[in-house]
């Protein structure tokens, strides 16, 4: 059974930085894409960022250019997200997503073959 599961979001003013970690168990091989999704209240679930075990990575052109970094460990089967200097239009839920590729980052669809349950980010100005 696949899980992903994902930590590091509370509330922090804005300026400040968090790390959201997501662990994976369960997976296979075919799904070497981890990667990150938001959703703010009342709007739509959009892409953040995206890395493959090849080090393939992307970036949503909606996340702020510089702010947030995606990065990975293989050995522990975790992805993070480094976001600094977060800004109240952060707040959001971020999920953690599993795909084959990194076109759900891409595009609406494919949807991520796998999601996990989300971790509340809220920033305060």
């Amino acid at each position: 059974q696949v899980q992903l599961v994902e930590s590091g979001g509370r509330s922090v003013q804005a300026g400040g930085s968090l790390r959201l970690s997501c662990v994976a168990s369960g997976i296979s091989d075919s799904n070497n894409c981890m990667g990150w999704f938001r959703q703010p209240p009342g709007k739509e679930r959009e892409g953040v960022a995206g890395i493959c075990t090849d080090g393939s990575h992307t970036y949503s052109l909606t996340v702020p250019k510089g702010r947030f970094t995606i990065s990975q460990d293989e050995a522990k089967h975790t992805v993070y997200l480094q976001m600094n200097n977060l800004q109240p239009e952060d707040t959001a839920m971020y999920y953690c997503a599993a795909h084959g590729t990194l076109g759900p980052w891409f595009s609406k669809a494919p949807p991520p073959s796998y999601w996990g349950r989300g971790t509340q980010v809220t920033v305060s100005s």
